[in-house]
Parts: structure tokens; sequence; C-alpha cells
């Protein structure tokens, strides 16, 4: 586990560095200029090449981005362009949001997905097993911002049961952060469960048409232990796949949601970034984001190679 651990991250450091310069190159096709967004339309030619020297763009690409990646190996990401805060002071104060938001919908999606599917499959051909299906195949045509704003008008403003959007200013208090989370967290892991129950229902009924599955319920082993101690684990194995591709798809998800329940996370700052060509705030986005998919990815193919002996560095 310690090799498979050291090779991932040994892994990742290249892959980091390739998505900061595809970014940066890639950003540069925008045809949108953060001095004349910073001065207004009324500035003249020579404030805007004033405010470009300031901002460090009138030199070439090759030369910026040199001295963007020596500052970053360091932790320096740079200086917002419009409010002059510090990218890492910003980002510190988002990544707590969003990443509460994903995994706790991660968390949800895991629960209902692998619930309803292990249930699909015990009853498979019945009535039960049809109507999740049905159920699913729903949950995955239905976009989450839809569901949350489906949730913030029914639960949040006509039942007032949870707060309908992010309370104006930082919660105090645990159960005030679990509470401004719990709608966001379900809209967004309502769609992924629905995939979850699906891989979870398939996986299932293949392990519990296993031989080993079969002898134990022939011996009169009751069917709950069978299926909690030795079906389970193994059909556990496409599912935790699965859980890291619905993450990069909750990271990505969550950008809507953050938008429908005002949460004050890193896709609206990701957004902000990108419409106005916020150079240091996009690529401390990027690079955060990429960095959160690598960790995931990295504790899931733990998880798989615990799940799957097999799979591990000989």
């Amino acid at each position: 586990m310690i090799r498979l651990l050291i090779s991932r991250v040994l892994a990742a450091i290249p892959l980091m560095l390739m998505v900061a310069t595809l970014v940066f190159f890639l950003a540069q096709l925008n045809p949108v200029d953060p001095a004349a967004t910073i001065m207004g339309d009324d500035a003249d030619l020579e404030s805007l090449a004033e405010k470009r020297a300031e901002l460090g763009i009138d030199r070439p690409l090759v030369v910026q981005y040199w001295d963007w990646l020596n500052s970053a190996v360091v932790g320096d990401l740079g200086t917002n362009w419009f409010n002059g805060e510090e990218i890492t002071t910003e980002l510190r104060d988002r990544i707590p949001v969003t990443l509460s938001m994903v995994f706790g919908s991660l968390i949800v999606a895991l629960a209902i997905g692998s619930a309803f599917g292990v249930l699909a499959a015990l009853k498979a051909g019945r009535w039960t097993d049809r109507t999740i299906t049905v159920a699913s195949s729903l949950g995955l045509a239905v976009p989450n911002f839809w569901i949350g704003l489906v949730l913030a008008y029914y639960v949040g403003v006509k039942l007032q049961w949870l707060p309908a959007i992010w309370p104006t200013t930082r919660p105090d208090s645990l159960a005030r952060w679990v509470e401004a989370l719990i709608l966001p967290c379900v809209a967004l892991g309502i769609s992924a469960s629905a995939a979850i129950a699906r891989q979870a229902r398939s996986s299932m009924i293949g392990v519990l048409q296993r031989d080993y599955v079969r002898t134990a319920l022939a011996k009169g082993l009751p069917v709950r232990r069978v299926v909690s101690r030795h079906a389970i684990r193994n059909a556990a194995i496409p599912v935790v796949t699965l859980a890291g591709f619905q993450t990069s798809a909750l990271i990505g998800g969550s950008i809507f949601v953050e938008f429908v329940f005002n949460v004050p996370g890193l896709g609206r700052f990701g957004v902000d970034a990108i419409l106005r060509q916020n150079m240091p705030a996009l690529l401390g986005f990027v690079l955060v984001t990429a960095a959160v998919v690598v960790i995931v990815n990295i504790i899931l193919d733990l998880s798989y190679a615990w799940l799957n002996p097999k799979v591990r560095p000989e």
C-alpha cells in the first residue's frame, strides 16, 4: 500500500505541472483584456499600457509563465488583479466550503446509491427492482441544478425546514455549517446516487451468482450474513471505481449548485476568474481543483487496492 501511495504521488507531480501549463497558455486565447476590464471603457491607450505593465502582462508569455511557476512552487499564487487580495487567502476561505459540499454529496450518493442498488439486486426481476431502475434512470436525466431549485423552493422557502441560501455571514458553529450544506449536498448527491445504484445493482447481481455465494447459501447461512460478509466487499470494487469518476463530476456540478444556493465556494470564484481573464485567480482555481481530483483518485486507488489485493504493486 505504501509503494502504491508513493507511486501515485510521484505520478501526480508531472500531471499537475501539465495541467497548469496547458491552462496558462489556453487562457491566452481569451480575447478579454483584463487591463481594459479594470480601467473601464473610458480609459485611454496610455492608461491601458501602464496597467498592463503593472499587471505584468506586457511581457512575453514564456517569461510570465516562468515567473508564476517559480512563485507557485513556494506557495505564492499571486494577487487578485481586481481586488488586490492574495489568491492563497481567497482560496483558503473557499476551499473548505466546496470540499465539504463535494464530500457531503459523495456520502449522500454512496449511501443512497449503494443501499438501493443492493436492494434492487436482492429483489432482481421483482417490482422493487423495476421501480429502483426507473427511478435511477430519472435521476440520471434530471440535472442537479434543477433538483437544487426544487429543494430550495419547497424545503427552504415553502416549508422552511432548512436554509434556502447560504447565510450572509460565515456559519459560527458546526451545526449551522452542516445545516447550510444539507440541501446543496442532497441536490448534488441525488444525480450521482442514480449512477451508483445502477452500478451497485449490476455488480451485486454478478457476485450473487458466484459459486462461493451459492455454496454459503446452500449451507444454510442467513442471506443477510452472506451479503454483508461475502458479497458486498467484492461488489464494491466497481462501485469504488465509479465513485472516482463521480467525484470529478461532483466538482464540476458544484459550480451550478453554488449559484443556486449562493454558496461562496470555488465554483463561483473560478467562473468570475474566467469571465474577467483574472489569470492568477484562474490558475489558482485550476490548480486547487486538479489537486482535489488527484487526491481523491489516490484515496480511491488505495481503497481499490484494499478491496482487491491483485492490483497492488509487487
